[in-house]
């Protein structure tokens, strides 16, 4: 079953069909947006069923009290016009509509309510609306109740489309009717919904245009279809279900948690499942970021959390995708077959024996000792290994209107195998996804509900990008290393002050990054210098990392000399665990300038090995630079010479090359450069001493929204 949750369900037709691929030239999304070829349903509701749980409790208007909450069930009436759009079987929206509903028992209720029970309609609400569902009166528009924290679920085989998890909200109207207005908005009970589907339209599209139109007759929809899956083992992220505490550091006040994850092999040859000690499975690394700041609460975007990584085991075979599972030939539990789905739910991801450190993977061959996750010699605390996040950094009234997402990877070494044996079936750069996700609590206890659908394939830093960040892949070593990515916003908070924001991301890059420096014009005058990682777990005993100290937390140095800004941690010569930018983690480099944004290439230095890449950015650099072309990232690349090791030390297993690949991604202004230089030299020093910019307006935190975390597996 597909599971999706939408909070703005109104998509025009264009919208179906357009995303931002990452590593894809013009070309290639040219390419892309033509290959659109389906079927395209309009679907209303067939018949259904529907049930309120409320707490009358003070709703009568004249203080009086109900001892107990009401259930409420209504059938819901045939053939009501709330309509879904569903593209080769998949979810896609829905437009504004209603349900009638018909009362299947009889209660006592508020005399406004009372009195419309046999004319009351869930609506759903027009694009732009505050909520997305209201219970109204059919024939005058009252609103009684608004619905928020909603789950959609749409199961094609069935033709069924569930709406679970909706709070009641009392309407403004409804408040002041009862005579408590200051109520309007509490929570006063739920509602789930329950409807069978029928066509009413479908459309046969090719290359993105209707090519036929039909109306079947009602109860005539069409049938479920399965998408083609692309050549090779291919595993992404399919879901984020969930997010969930698993501990807290009450001394310390830092939680830890886990993300929930449904991998789905979105290609034609099975995933070895195969469990440890055996090496041949997915490893599962979790992250938590934070977008906020600046006047629209999203000038920056920050890692605030990761965790260890869970390691694989048992595949499932579901079908959580809709890509068709087939289990034919395949051998199962022990292999992710074809089209099919694996869940892990959060008890599971964070359960502490079941993770091991991300220091003894190598995240390009994905390859890992069989003692990966070994925990002898150490006590785990509410923490260890969790995606550990500080209380500061999710208490909703110190955060306030800011957005968070959940982001996993699944690191596998089949895929990498099968690229250097299968040239031009090389899957291994679309494995993370992530999702946006609603913060409630304090202190040190937080929950979390789902605020839109997982974003497949691509890393959560691509969420700042929906907002205006221009983001630039780059791949320093083209089939022997990863790829990191590089975003930036510029924003102008007063009259002659210019905020500049960078974030540095490593996807899968196993030499790591090491230092970052940002050219300036003669006589610009920075302030509010800063610097932002995530934790790092501290040392454990068998954790991979050097002599088990732990990978260091301490911030970059940063200098200004000679035109430039640079920010740097310790060489590998000096420290193995300096605090590098290693895989599945973002950093952030920001200032302040009197200068507004020019063209500027920024160097960029690795960790272990290899010449520093320069990428096309902007900064108060003075003149513009020339525009270079950028050259796009294959996904298919020629047999790396490169043998991972499962040392603690986790020295580089690449070969470096004297080249770099760029590809400008997303809304950048700029381009980027495919040309290396001379290594860059950074001392480290005390970060400068700074003065406050002008602070900025906030907007409000959004409510939650629910969904159910997966039961745990044995």
């Amino acid at each position: 079953m597909l599971k999706t949750i939408l909070t703005a369900f109104v998509f025009p037709l264009l919208l179906l069909f357009c995303s931002t691929v990452i590593g894809s030239s013009h070309t290639e999304k040219s390419a892309a947006s033509q290959s659109m070829s389906g079927t395209l349903q309009k679907m209303i509701v067939e018949n259904g069923s529907i049930t309120m749980d409320l707490d009358l409790n003070g709703l009568n208007g004249n203080g009086s009290l109900v001892a107990r909450p009401v259930s409420l069930h209504f059938a819901v009436a045939a053939n009501s016009f709330f309509s879904i759009l569903v593209f080769n079987d998949l979810l896609r929206g829905s437009e504004a509509g209603s349900m009638g509903l018909v009362p299947q028992n009889v209660m006592a209720l508020p005399s406004t309510l009372g009195a419309s029970t046999n004319q009351l309609v869930v609506e759903k609400l027009a694009a732009g609306e505050q909520f997305d569902l209201a219970v109204r009166d059919a024939k005058t528009g009252f609103t009684f109740f608004n619905v928020e924290g909603h789950q959609y679920d749409y199961d094609a085989g069935a033709q069924s489309l569930s709406i679970t998890g909706g709070r009641l909200l009392i309407s403004n109207e409804f408040a002041n009717v009862l005579g408590h207005p200051a109520d309007a908005g509490a929570i006063v009970g739920k509602i789930s919904i329950g409807a069978s589907m029928e066509a009413v339209e479908v459309q046969t599209l090719v290359n993105g245009k209707t090519k036929s139109a039909v109306n079947p007759p009602l109860r005539g929809a069409l049938g479920p279809r399965t998408p083609a899956l692309v050549a090779g083992p291919d595993i992404i992220v399919g879901d984020l279900p969930a997010v969930a505490q698993g501990g807290n550091d009450t001394i310390n006040h830092f939680v830890g948690l886990g993300v929930a994850t449904t991998s789905c092999n979105n290609g034609d040859q099975p995933v070895d499942w195969f469990q440890l000690s055996n090496t041949d499975h997915p490893f599962i690394p979790q992250n938590l970021y934070r977008m906020s700041g600046g006047a629209n609460n999203n000038e920056r975007f920050e890692q605030i959390g990761q965790s260890w990584g869970k390691h694989a085991f048992l595949a499932l075979e579901n079908d959580a995708c809709s890509f068709g599972c087939n289990t034919s030939g395949c051998a199962t539990g022990t292999h992710l077959c074809p089209g099919c789905s694996d869940p892990y739910s959060t008890n599971l991801n964070y359960g502490q024996t079941g993770i091991g450190s991300r220091a003894w993977v190598n995240p390009f061959t994905g390859v890992f000792p069989s003692t990966a996750n070994d925990h002898t010699g150490h006590n785990h605390t509410g923490t260890s290994h969790r995606v550990t996040v500080a209380s500061s950094d999710l208490n909703p009234a110190q955060n306030t209107g800011a957005t968070y997402y959940a982001e996993a990877a699944y690191i596998t070494p089949h895929e990498y195998a099968w690229c250097q044996s299968h040239p031009g079936q090389c899957n291994m750069y679309n494995n993370a996804s992530y999702r946006q996700f609603t913060v409630s609590g304090s202190g040190d206890n937080y929950s979390f509900s789902p605020a839109g659908s997982t974003v497949r394939t691509k890393p959560a830093i691509m969420a700042w990008a929906d907002t205006g960040a221009a983001v630039t892949q780059v791949q320093p070593d083209l089939a022997n290393d990863g790829f990191w990515l590089i975003g930036y916003k510029v924003t102008n908070p007063a009259t002659g002050v210019w905020h500049y924001e960078y974030a540095l991301y490593n996807q899968n890059l196993d030499r790591s990054i090491q230092s970052f420096s940002v050219p300036l014009a003669p006589g610009v005058n920075l302030s509010n210098i800063d610097f932002r990682g995530p934790r790092q777990e501290p040392g454990w005993a068998n954790d991979g990392t050097f002599n088990n100290q732990g990978y260091s937390s301490q911030p970059w140095g940063v200098t200004q000399a000679g035109g430039t800004i640079t920010w740097s941690c310790e060489t590998f010569a000096q420290n193995q665990n300096a605090n590098a930018i290693r895989f599945g983690t973002l950093y952030n480099f920001r200032f302040d300038a009197n200068q507004p944004p020019q063209n500027a290439n920024v160097t960029v230095g690795y960790f272990k090995i290899g010449s520093p890449s320069t990428v096309l950015i902007q900064a108060p650099s003075g003149a513009a630079s020339p525009t270079p072309t950028p050259t796009s990232t294959p996904t298919a690349t020629a047999a790396a010479t490169a043998t991972a090791t499962a040392t603690a030390t986790a020295n580089a297993t690449a070969t470096a090359t004297a080249t770099a690949t760029a590809t400008a991604i997303a809304t950048a202004t700029a381009t980027a450069t495919a040309n290396a230089t001379a290594t860059a030299t950074a001392t480290a020093t005390a970060t400068p001493t700074s003065t406050p910019r002008p602070s900025s307006t906030p907007r409000s935190t959004p409510e939650p929204r629910g969904r159910p975390t997966p039961a745990p597996r044995h």
